[in-house]
């Protein structure tokens, strides 16, 4: 259900009930993009029932899913007519048009042949934990996150307030420390692969795959100032998972000692609650742990007091003092 976990805290929200959530959510349904539109975004239902419920609510777990169409015209078919259409007006004028009259025409362009570009769709699931506060995007990148949260401020209502859940040791620290030492923190273990880069304008790049980290070419790299960007660890025997440098878990899979350990009864009703009871279950467990051995939440208003900086505004927009994203600001070292 999760190949990704980006993960939010809830920093504010006087949450609205469940009935009411289903009802701002069917008020942004999703549609299919129209002839001459090129995206479309709205909210399906997680269960993939039509007609369903579009917030599912197992256990306690609220899981939304976001539906994005897009359609999008080859560059080279494009650029192709637009040489032509400049030829044309330049044999009838004389002129060959440039900046705003090209650029029209290049619009024009688009929109004569978005409808016949074929849509691609995607899906992306949301896990909102309303006892422990924090919401989970199953997304790789920050930008697309980023664009999911805005849209889940704007809708839930309740004075919804987000930020990206930090460290107060970064991930980037944190991995060097734990490479260097070829020591896994406390009920974790480090895999075989890892990805350590300069931080510098040339990025050299190293990369290790299924390869054992446990060995002294890794500390010497991390001593001549190449920094984890990435490592693959195991939760408990559970979960394995990639870690990144922002906080990101990614390739998250769930073992055989959780999927053999699940009931075959609770499996009776396609899956899909059983999964999510899994997932959440195994994350729940997981994410709390990875915090602590990043040394635990970072108290955002002692870290920017210290910093002599106003905390920024929480919300899944950028933030309100320099216009950066609260979740690219630095994490303590």
């Amino acid at each position: 259900m999760f190949k990704n976990a980006l993960v939010f805290r809830i920093a504010q929200w006087d949450r609205p009930a469940v009935a009411d959530i289903e009802e701002r959510l069917a008020g942004a349904r999703f549609a299919e993009c129209g002839a001459t539109q090129p995206e479309s975004a709205g909210w399906v239902e997680p269960r993939g029932q039509k007609h369903g419920a579009l917030v599912e609510s197992i256990g306690g777990q609220w899981i939304l899913r976001l539906c994005t169409e897009t359609k999008s015209v080859p560059a080279s078919a494009v650029k192709t007519r637009l040489e032509e259409q400049l030829d044309k007006v330049e044999q009838e004028t004389g002129r060959r048009p440039k900046g705003k009259r090209a650029k029209e025409l290049k619009e024009e362009i688009v929109r004569d042949l978005l409808p016949r570009a074929f849509p691609k769709r995607g899906n992306t699931t949301v896990w909102i934990n309303p006892a422990a506060g924090f919401v989970v995007v199953d997304a790789s990148s920050i930008k697309k996150a980023d664009a999911i949260v805005s849209r889940l401020v704007e809708l839930l209502g309740g004075g919804l307030s987000l930020s990206f859940l930090q460290s107060e040791i970064s991930p980037a620290v944190a991995m060097s420390g734990w490479l260097k030492s070829k020591e896994a923190p406390a009920g974790f273990t480090i895999d075989r692969d890892c990805e350590l880069k300069q931080p510098d304008s040339e990025k050299a790049t190293v990369r290790y795959a299924r390869h054992t980290l446990d060995i002294d070419e890794v500390g010497q790299h991390i001593e001549q100032g190449k920094v984890p960007t990435q490592v693959a660890m195991t939760w408990d025997s559970r979960v394995s998972f990639v870690l990144t440098e922002s906080l990101a878990i990614k390739k998250i899979k769930l073992l055989d000692v959780v999927l053999e350990g699940a009931s075959s009864a609770t499996r009776d009703d396609g899956g899909f609650d059983a999964d999510v009871a899994l997932m959440t279950g195994e994350l729940g467990k997981l994410i709390p742990d990875l915090i602590d051995a990043l040394g635990g939440e970072l108290d955002r208003e002692k870290f920017y007091k210290s910093a002599g900086s106003a905390v920024p505004a929480d919300a899944g927009g950028p933030a309100a003092e320099d216009n950066t994203p609260p979740w690219e600001l630095p994490a303590a070292a």
